[in-house]
């Protein structure tokens, strides 16, 4: 017995560090977001963290020698997915922010898969839809409306700033099946494809900011903490983050990558209370509780056994595009 499970504990010692440290990253963003909405307007904001993202994995592509795509169509699609799976959710996460406690916009984050399922069954038919998916769906969507304390009846700011962080959840969702279907085929480097994607998310941000929300506000003017959460939600949440992930993909595999959706919550949690001193109402850990479970048996990791994903379908399954994640 010894013998045997050794093997097994000398793999886990080799992805779970990076496995924890991705969570922590993609867990602790929600806080930088919530420290950033303090001097900067959400679409502000939005525009600083994709330059600094854009600017870190073009040096990540500089100094592996990859190339950017080079095919007109690849672009075109870029610029879907660079605006609903990256400047648009990166806003709402924003404006959410600046309504709820961070710990909540993490726990809206992780109900990403309950609507990558069925646009990826209905829209793009690129998954089918079995029972057992079905009721995790169900049970999924229990759990956000638990989260939601409907209840209490709708209106207020702070149910405005929820809906609008699963607002956010939604556009990662249209924006995971979109890209496996028109952009993951390619021969592109993941690395590649995810410069791509935030340079388009960039040259969107650049042209909607003024009318929007005005010219953004000089780096020189803002405090230290706000430059340092751009930064962090840039180079950290998107560079480093990006590279982590994708060792985790390759030497845990993809399914196993994937379960990060259910510790990134735990660490956006975590942080907030550690560091805003937020605290939740009993219902939202209990609905994101009921959440977690509908996405575990969606993705089969409990109920009916089914075919493991294959090795195309990382990102899909993470749930968060090069941005992503960022969340």
């Amino acid at each position: 017995m010894t013998v045997e499970s050794a093997p097994d504990r000398a793999v886990l010692r080799s992805w779970l560090p990076g496995y924890l440290a991705l969570a922590a990253i993609w867990g602790s963003s929600f806080l930088f977001i919530k420290i950033g909405v303090r001097e900067l307007h959400p679409v502000h904001l939005t525009l600083y963290r994709v330059g600094a993202g854009a600017a870190t994995l073009l040096i990540l592509l500089a100094v592996l020698r990859d190339r950017l795509p080079r095919e007109p169509r690849v672009w075109a699609h870029l610029v879907v997915t660079g605006g609903i799976g990256v400047a648009l959710p990166f806003t709402l996460f924003g404006y959410g922010g600046e309504r709820v406690e961070s710990m909540l916009s993490g726990i809206w984050n992780a109900t990403t898969p309950l609507v990558v399922l069925p646009m990826a069954v209905l829209v793009f038919r690129t998954e089918r839809l079995t029972a057992a998916r079905a009721v995790g769906l169900g049970l999924g969507f229990v759990g956000v409306l638990v989260v939601l304390g409907v209840w209490q009846g709708a209106g207020g700011a702070h149910f405005v700033g929820q809906l609008m962080c699963f607002g956010a959840a939604a556009c990662y969702g249209m924006a995971i099946p979109y890209q496996k279907k028109f952009v993951a085929g390619r021969s592109y480097s993941g690395l590649a494809l995810s410069a791509a994607q935030l340079l388009m998310a960039l040259a969107l941000l650049t042209v909607v900011t003024p009318f929007v929300a005005g010219a953004p506000p000089l780096p020189t003017a803002l405090s230290g903490s706000v430059l340092a959460s751009m930064v962090a939600l840039g180079a950290l949440g998107t560079g480093l983050a990006f590279l982590i992930h994708f060792r985790n993909i390759r030497v845990a595999g993809a399914s196993t990558a994937a379960t990060v959706t259910y510790v990134i919550p735990v660490f956006a949690v975590l942080v907030g209370a550690l560091v805003l001193d937020e605290r939740l109402t009993w219902h939202q850990p209990v609905g994101a509780v009921v959440v977690l479970l509908g996405v575990a048996v969606t993705q089969g990791l409990i109920g009916p056994r089914r075919r493991p994903r294959t090795a195309a379908q990382p990102a899909a399954a993470a749930g968060t595009s090069a941005a992503a994640a960022g969340t």
